[in-house]
């Protein structure tokens, strides 16, 4: 009775529309929310392991003559499948794969030192450097060889490093001084402090960068970003100098645990 006499003074009032009187009508038939319990889905059963590990056995003549077949496929539409082969060859099949750094296509090349990374080939660091140390070899063929022998064993890395920092492409050199970041070694610190004034400013402070990184040798402050050649040179000394009161103590810090690890 109550609702009908709203209705009907609204309807008196003249001024509500039609989307007023459906609001009212409304009311009656509103719907409430219920929560309900959560229910989780059911547990994951465990998957077999169906991949096929990589070979571990020296390879048969005939794995060795499909070997040399695939370094032809390294580069096209197959490119990865050929990867994937030479993965799953293990790396009795490195020598193999070690002859597409001299091919003549750099994508094979390319190509060739990826899979070494993906294989952890440790066997083809010794021609990864010796493709990053040729001065004919494209950059960017030299940069990643650079790179990925790095990560395979950085030990065997200084020499390239010291070769790639003296070469006249400042991405080569760029290249040098940032990867030497990763290789913890005391003969990384009188290479990377000469490039501290190098011509080009994003290889100087890539090699700063690195410097503080192996280091944690606090300098004055220095605006290196805007820095010239000459401000550059200057303020080298003072790497120059530290050095020399320090390169028969000094030994490479242990590297700072990240905040996740910790």
């Amino acid at each position: 009775m109550i609702k009908s006499l709203s209705i009907a003074a609204v309807l008196i009032s003249g001024w509500v529309g039609v989307d007023t009187l459906q609001a009212f009508s409304d009311q009656s038939a509103r719907a409430w929310h219920v929560q309900l319990p959560y229910e989780g889905p059911p547990a994951s059963q465990d998957v077999p392991d169906v991949s096929i590990p990589p070979n571990t056995n020296p390879l048969s003549p005939e794995e060795l003559q499909r070997a040399e077949a695939l370094l032809p496929l390294l580069e096209g539409k197959q490119e990865f499948w050929a990867m994937g082969e030479f993965v799953h060859l293990g790396e009795s099949s490195v020598p193999v794969l070690v002859k597409a750094l001299t091919m003549p296509s750099p994508r094979i090349r390319y190509n060739a030192i990826e899979t070494l990374l993906m294989m952890k080939g440790v066997a083809g660091v010794p021609a990864l450097l010796a493709t990053a140390k040729e001065p004919n070899e494209v950059p960017r063929v030299r940069e990643h060889a650079l790179r990925v022998a790095v990560r395979l064993s950085p030990a065997q890395a200084p020499e390239a490093i010291e070769v790639m920092a003296r070469d006249l492409n400042p991405s080569v050199r760029k290249s040098a001084v940032f990867e030497a970041r990763y290789v913890r070694q005391k003969a990384i610190i009188p290479i990377l402090i000469p490039m501290v004034s190098d011509d080009e400013r994003f290889v100087a402070l890539s090699a700063l960068q690195s410097l503080w990184i192996l280091t944690r040798h606090e300098t004055e402050f220095h605006d290196w970003e805007a820095s010239t050649k000459q401000d550059r040179a200057a303020w080298s000394s003072e790497w120059i100098e530290w050095w020399e009161d320090n390169k028969d103590v000094f030994e490479i810090p242990e590297p700072k645990r990240s905040r996740r690890s910790s």
